[in-house]
């Protein structure tokens, strides 16, 4: 399976994932989520399956310093509907990783390991995402913001021609490399100024 090579320069994400320990579904119940695997999940690499890649990664960092996210224990909030923007994209990816769903997810196993009702939307917030941890109930706000990362000026002109069916080959070529171009910008290059985490 080919794909960019900077993929594989995004920091992975470790999470114990206390379900799998129990029904054995992986050893010690450790896991570990890349940003391949996230763009396969979402089915293409984009800036918003960055953003949420990245938000989630930072997020974690933060609200667990000293040891590995727990997922399954992390709630997750959205200032936007389901139905608005690209949300329900960055919450598919941000499910993903951390187990929480709405009311779709796992209901649990005797009361315990239940992953429903642990994302909710229209929340109260100013961020792009608030997550909690739900053993010491701390949050953090993380706001992402990609216009630090412009697109190469030639994108447009081929997402044009790529959208009205007016592309060639060659440049259909060339639109799918800037656009990852952007992606990687973001990424790897500028990683630490389109993310902004506060602790509550």
């Amino acid at each position: 399976m080919n794909y960019p090579e900077f993929f594989n320069d995004v920091e992975t994400i470790s999470l114990f994932d206390p379900l799998s320990k129990i029904l054995g579904s992986l050893e010690n119940g450790l896991c570990e989520f890349n940003y391949f695997d996230s763009v396969k999940a979402a089915g293409h690499s984009c800036p918003t399956v960055a953003g949420a890649y990245l938000m989630t990664s930072r997020a974690l960092k933060t609200l667990y310093p000293d040891s590995v996210a727990v997922r399954g224990q992390i709630k997750v909030e959205f200032a936007e509907s389901l139905e608005d923007g690209t949300t329900g994209v960055i919450s598919n990816v941000i499910t993903s990783i951390t187990g929480a769903t709405d009311k779709s997810g796992f209901k649990g196993l005797n009361g315990n390991f239940a992953r429903h009702s642990l994302m909710f939307f229209n929340a109260d917030i100013q961020a792009s995402a608030r997550f909690t941890r739900l053993d010491t109930n701390r949050s953090v706000d993380v706001i992402y913001n990609p216009s630090f990362v412009p697109p190469d000026p030639l994108m447009q002109s081929y997402m044009q021609k790529v959208m009205s069916s007016t592309a060639n080959d060659d440049e259909v070529e060339k639109f799918g490399v800037l656009w990852q171009d952007r992606v990687k910008r973001i990424l790897i290059d500028n990683s630490a100024s389109v993310i902004t985490v506060k602790e509550l």
